[in-house]
């Protein structure tokens, strides 16, 4: 009995790195398909998978659905209820980047750009591919007026997403330091 016990143990560890990897496989697929694409409409739709990916918690429909309710109520300006929400998920799994850039964002939107940064470094050291937190960190560098931060981060985002949006405003943040030092 004990023997069998342990053979289903092994096969759930193994089953469950399987999965594991075939979603870090499939991420990386896309990470690969959004530098490669060739327009901006292609670049749009894996860009929203890749998003899908990072909003989908990789073992807990609880957690993916937690984050949904904290979205939510994030965009209907229910800003305490979105804060315990997101707190909660870093609690419940500090290791999900998307708790915490969501965090993030809110507290950006919250004006508290310090803790912002906080947990947009977080998200960085778990993902840090994350091209949304890197646009984010440069808003708020921008609004501190560290223009060569914001642009080293508009940089890093391009580099991983060649045909990102917010990487038009590295030639416009250029122009203001230039015409700063004249």
């Amino acid at each position: 009995m004990l023997f069998i016990k342990k053979i289903l143990i092994f096969i759930i560890i193994f089953l469950f790195s399987f999965s594991t990897n075939a979603a870090s496989d499939k991420l990386n697929k896309l990470f690969d398909d959004l530098y490669d694409a060739k327009s901006l409409t292609q670049a749009e739709k894996i860009e929203d998978k890749i998003w899908k990916n990072w909003t989908k918690h990789p073992k807990s429909e609880y957690l993916t659905s937690k984050l949904e309710n904290g979205t939510y109520s994030m965009y209907h300006q229910q800003y305490q209820m979105a804060l315990k929400l997101f707190t909660d998920i870093i609690k419940e799994d500090p290791k999900w980047a998307e708790g915490w850039n969501k965090r993030a964002t809110l507290l950006f939107i919250m004006g508290n750009y310090e803790k912002s940064l906080d947990d947009i470094e977080k998200v960085l050291d778990l993902e840090p591919r994350h091209f949304g937190a890197l646009s984010g960190r440069a808003q708020i560098y921008l609004s501190y007026k560290q223009y060569e931060k914001a642009i080293d981060d508009l940089r890093k985002a391009k580099s991983i997403y060649p045909l990102i949006k917010s990487g038009e405003n590295i030639r416009l943040i250029e122009k203001i330091i230039k015409e700063q030092q004249i």
